[in-house]
């Protein structure tokens, strides 16, 4: 039993878990894919508070884990399937098994997408699918396509080469975001600077339509359309209506990043900030994690901590 579980590793959930772990909190931190986010690909940044010169935000995000750790914060890689928030117990269910905290606070950025592909939504569900971990072994020796340029999208289509006959990752760029050191995958054909077009069929996917590096354009038969593209929507769908959301999916939170269902917290860009920026995704983790403290320990304010 953790007192708090933390989802996501970026600024937010990093920042988070130092608050919570310096403040003897047990604290688990779950990340699917920790060189994915958009911090983690950004090449330079040298605006940061106490930080001076240059360096890459996945050399910020290692420092800011590795004081997490410091601290006694446990970090896992690893794919959750669905959550369970609405007792006093919440349960996180991965593909590694079920975690149980006392608190959890949702950290996980903006890892979806404001526009699907033509043919997505009506096909979801039946062949498109956003969790490898979730739907592979219903490809069991089919042809499936992956899409997406990221360190998650890799992972995926890793962990779909137990299953499938023949993966097409499609790549809409000239490299994978984050990831210096692409493994061989069984029986996958990489196609960079590659687009995705069009999920093509009717009651079921029938095949992807894209355009190639040459500018031609073709369809791909495939049982299966598996998406790991990035965008600037929340990262909030897999909590499956259990936490109230807006019109958009970002998260209803108080000025103590609280949400109205008791023990569930929020922080970075799964909720509405005025900017997007690692230094106000960290505010709001260090505010969230104080929050935690307060509700853990049933304190009457939020305690901050100066040593």
């Amino acid at each position: 039993m953790y007192d708090v579980i933390i989802v996501g590793a970026g600024p937010a959930g990093a920042s988070a878990a130092i608050y919570t772990a310096r403040g003897n909190l047990k604290t688990l931190v779950i990340d699917k894919a920790p060189n994915t986010g958009a911090l983690a690909i950004t090449h330079k940044i040298a605006n940061y508070p106490g930080v001076i010169g240059e360096l890459s935000g996945k050399e910020l995000l290692d420092t800011m884990r590795e004081q997490a750790k410091g601290f006694g914060a446990e970090f896992i890689q690893t794919t959750i399937t669905a959550v369970d928030v609405e007792g006093d117990t919440k349960y996180v269910f991965t593909a590694d098994g079920i975690y149980e905290g006392k608190s959890i606070i949702i950290a996980t950025g903006s890892k979806g997408r404001n526009r699907m592909l033509p043919g997505e939504e009506n096909l979801l569900g039946r062949g498109v699918s956003t969790c490898a971990t979730c739907d592979g072994a219903f490809f069991e020796g089919k042809t499936v396509a992956v899409i997406g340029d990221s360190e998650e999208a890799l992972e995926e289509a890793h962990a779909l080469t137990k299953f499938t006959e023949k993966i097409y990752f499609v790549v809409p760029r000239p490299e994978l975001q984050g990831v210096h050191h692409v493994p061989e995958l069984p029986n996958t054909e990489l196609l960079y600077k590659t687009k995705a077009l069009e999920v093509v069929g009717e009651q079921h996917v029938q095949g992807l339509k894209i355009r190639t590096a040459s500018g031609g354009e073709e369809v791909l038969a495939v049982d299966g359309v598996f998406i790991f593209l990035s965008g600037s929507k929340p990262g909030t769908d897999f909590l499956q209506d259990q936490v109230p959301l807006d019109e958009e999916g970002f998260m209803v939170l108080d000025s103590s990043m609280q949400s109205p269902v008791l023990g569930v917290f929020g922080a970075g860009e799964v909720r509405r900030t005025p900017v997007k920026q690692a230094v106000v995704a960290a505010a709001d983790g260090a505010i969230a994690a104080m929050a935690v403290d307060k509700f853990i320990n049933k304190r009457s304010q939020l305690i901050p901590q100066y040593k």
